[in-house]
């Protein structure tokens, strides 16, 4: 070709005169058998939607959260079956509101939630506690001897001397703060789960489990005869159904996404069937997806549920770049087939690039250790593989057939014309113009990296883990993050538990030694000022050493007499049985924390791994981590160590692709930093709302890089083609931002509108991703806009373009 002069493009040829064998393989093999490629896109349709509908299943699992292969959770998930009532439980809190729970009305509605969780599925019955469960018992040392039972009398019948009775067995039992309100106006019931229901050998159905606790809300709390009962849970499963319950109010921000992407590409095109078929394909995708995750046998849960979302808007954004560019050719004159042949070539190659970045940025994802990322990530990179079918193929396909709108065909050469007049949109056209000039570009790259440091600076503080207490994936005022509030309020020992592991061989957790260490390692926990206090074996064998002198401070210690040592594990092992297995091979060391922020996680875990390493021998092991927030501890440091490896792995695969696709380290130097800005300042907003990096925004900032390249990749290979042609910089550019810009400038808008509605979510985790979202779709439409031609400038002036690029 020769050079172009400003202002022309290439000749359209009329549909006689265009060769139907011209074009590559593909575009031969789709474009002449249009009618066969169209009855295999609905064939598969209907397949894949039958799957979605009678297979795909909402299915959440506390397995999946944790990371299985991290030396802490290895631990745990080896011992566990010594270890219940450490990992995943619930915590019910039955409260009254008139007077206190020495009431036998209270009692019996005690009684009844008692029994119905019981016996529920799933529940882990031997080590479930309550004021009702015979394991929960008092001891006293008498002048006979020890003396204990159950905590609820044997004979108790309601009468005042039962609940008396009651009143002393629960002071002598020293469980107030922990099972007992400090103001004794409710008392709590830990119900451990078991991993899979012993009747069925499923794992947990938590969304039912969580229906269940609310029933017994409903029956006793709101439909109760007596109204002054109330009922408050937590725990992984009860947060879990909270989630669940939240997404269908997702499904309507998401039906919203979808109304307002209708919206405003029908206010740009005025078209109504090129709109349908950009959402229609979009949709389609999503489809698609589902029902391919669901053939493999994947479930959704309440993290992946978002991926749906965000198949549809890199769908939108390809879509609408075809619709564009057949758009403006038809009205040039050119037949709807060969329009759609000649921008298929024009952005194939762009568009293929594009979405095998976004497949390989979501697949890094798998190296993450943590199944639900996995998860994740694979149906992520299946959703955007299917949108190669679906918007670079089918649609341009089915434009071949319907063609566009006359009159919108008509009003994008106008409003091509008007660009070049100066008019209209032609002014800010005009004003990006400027961005290819050197003062204009040098002040942008300026201002960029000012605020690439600035940003770079307020990020280093970002923090990884929960910022806040209670479950940050819910708004503040959730009914979860209330009764959170509530029991740390009203209780001593908070539901924060840190366990370290000391395993010994057989009958070894009652060596001397052994003891001593534990409780070394006690002290030393109880040192931090978020440790409230700890338990552990040593502590009972204390108290009842102690008791069996007549309670005399003096033998208030760890004896050295193997045989004292053997009678307190076996009063032990009657009154505290879950501070030590039945083999005494494996005894937790417990630490309640004040709360599970990042940052009481890390020192605690420091303490605790540090004495590990000192001390650990063959006869004793002393191994992280059980506990709710011992698992989160592990779970802080997989997300640490994955951050900057994820984002490394998603900017090297980026590269490489506009590496084969410009065939320029130049021209994917200008397509990479405007992203490498934006998140960096994606970090920097993060921190400065107070949003810790942890499962659920983990994806986020690879996500947006995913999705961020497709602005560069369709601008800057439009720019170049022009360039190769021998345009001017500052022409090819203009070219460029009138075929492909102006669509980045409305798909970031689209696509932000879109997301900003989640700031509404009851879940937080939501709202977080919906505005982080909305910054990066923006900033990268900016970045592409602003950047990009600014950054040519300097690194794509016209001279080496023709050496490297033709």
């Amino acid at each position: 070709m020769g050079n172009i002069k400003q202002g022309e493009l290439p000749p359209i040829p009329a549909l006689k005169e265009f060769d139907l064998n011209s074009g590559n393989l593909l575009e031969r093999m789709v474009f002449n058998h249009r009618r066969l490629f169209l009855a295999l896109i609905a064939l598969t349709t209907l397949l894949l939607s039958f799957m979605a509908i009678t297979r795909l299943e909402l299915k959440p699992s506390f397995e999946k959260m944790i990371p299985q292969s991290q030396p802490y959770i290895r631990n745990f998930l080896e011992n566990r079956d010594a270890l219940r009532g450490l990992g995943n439980s619930v915590r019910v809190v039955v409260e009254t509101t008139d007077g206190d729970i020495f009431d036998p009305a209270y009692l019996e509605v005690l009684k009844q939630v008692n029994d119905a969780l019981f016996l529920t599925q799933g529940v882990d019955r031997a080590w479930m506690k309550s004021l009702w469960n015979p394991s929960v018992r008092w001891t006293e040392v008498t002048e006979e001897g020890f003396q204990g039972g159950p905590v609820m009398p044997d004979n108790y019948d309601g009468s005042p001397q039962s609940i008396e009775q009651l009143r002393r067995n629960i002071s002598r039992a020293g469980i107030i703060g922990s099972l007992v309100a400090n103001d004794f106006k409710s008392s709590m019931l830990t119900v451990p789960l078991l991993d899979r229901d012993s009747a069925t050998g499923q794992g947990v159905d938590y969304f039912g489990f969580s229906a269940r606790l609310e029933q017994l809300r409903v029956r006793y709390e709101l439909n109760g005869a007596d109204s002054r009962i109330k009922i408050r849970v937590i725990g992984f499963a009860k947060l879990i159904g909270e989630l669940i319950n939240g997404l269908i109010k997702v499904m309507m921000f998401f039906a919203l996404a979808v109304t307002i992407s209708l919206l405003i590409i029908y206010r740009y095109t005025r078209c109504i069937r090129s709109t349908l078929l950009v959402v229609g394909c979009s949709l389609l995708a999503v489809i698609w997806q589902l029902g391919i995750v669901s053939w493999l046998g994947y479930a959704i849960d309440p993290y992946s549920i978002l991926v749906p979302f965000l198949v549809f808007a890199i769908g939108v954004s390809h879509a609408t770049q075809k619709m564009n560019g057949i758009m403006r050719d038809i009205g040039r004159g050119a037949h709807k087939l060969v329009a759609s042949r000649f921008t298929f070539r024009r952005l194939f190659l762009a568009g293929v690039t594009a979405l095998l970045s976004d497949a390989v940025g979501f697949a890094v994802l798998m190296l993450i250790d943590i199944p639900v990322i996995q998860d994740l990530a694979i149906t992520a990179s299946v959703g955007v593989a299917v949108l190669i079918f679906t918007t670079l193929l089918l649609m341009p396909v089915a434009l071949s057939y319907v063609g566009v709108s006359p009159a919108a065909a008509k009003r994008s050469v106008r409003e091509a014309r008007d660009d070049r007049q100066h008019r209209g949109l032609g002014k800010l056209w005009d004003l990006l113009d400027h961005f290819t000039e050197r003062r204009w570009a040098s002040i942008a790259v300026t201002l960029a990296v000012l605020m690439g440091a600035g940003g770079f600076a307020v990020s280093t503080q970002l923090q990884i883990g929960d910022l806040d207490p209670g479950a940050p994936e819910l708004r503040p005022d959730a009914r979860y993050n209330l009764d959170n509030a509530y029991i740390t309020e009203h209780y001593t020992l908070s539901s924060d538990l840190f366990a370290v592991m000391v395993k010994t061989p057989p009958e070894g957790c009652l060596n001397y030694q052994t003891l001593v260490l534990a409780d070394r390692l006690a002290w030393q926990l109880q040192q931090h000022p978020g440790v409230q206090t700890t338990s552990s074996l040593v502590d009972a064998m204390r108290q009842i050493t102690a008791g069996s002198y007549e309670g005399n401070p003096k033998f208030f210690s760890v004896a050295r007499n193997q045989d004292v040592l053997n009678y307190g594990a076996q009063q032990a092992s009657v009154n505290r049985p879950e501070l030590f297995n039945t083999q005494c091979s494996m005894m937790p060391v417990i630490a309640f924390l004040s709360d599970h922020k990042a940052q009481t996680l890390d020192e605690v875990v420091a303490i605790a791994d540090r004495f590990a390493r000192e001390n650990s021998t063959q006869d004793h092991q002393f191994l992280l981590a059980a506990g709710n927030a011992g698992i989160e501890a592990a779970t802080n440091i997989v997300v640490r160590d994955a951050n900057r490896t994820m984002l490394f792995y998603v900017y090297a695969a980026v590269s490489l692709f506009c590496l084969i696709t410009f065939r320029s380290w130049r021209a994917a130097l200008v397509a990479i930093l405007p992203l490498v800005l934006t998140s960096i300042l994606c970090e920097a907003l993060m921190v400065w709302m107070g949003i810790g990096v942890k499962v659920a925004t983990l994806p986020v900032i690879a996500l947006g890089v995913g999705i961020g390249v497709d602005y560069a990749l369709y601008l800057l290979s439009v720019q170049l083609q022009f360039q190769r042609l021998g345009m001017p910089l500052a022409d090819a550019y203009r070219h460029a931002v009138s075929f492909t810009g102006k669509v980045v400038g409305l798909v970031g808008v689209t696509l932000a509108a879109g997301v900003v509605t989640w700031f509404w979510s009851p879940i937080k985790f939501q709202a977080d991703m919906g505005i982080l979202l909305t910054f990066m779709f923006l900033w990268n439409m900016l970045g592409a806009l602003i950047l990009i031609p600014a950054l040519s400038h300097f690194l794509l002036p016209r001279e080496k373009l023709s050496t490297r690029l033709v």
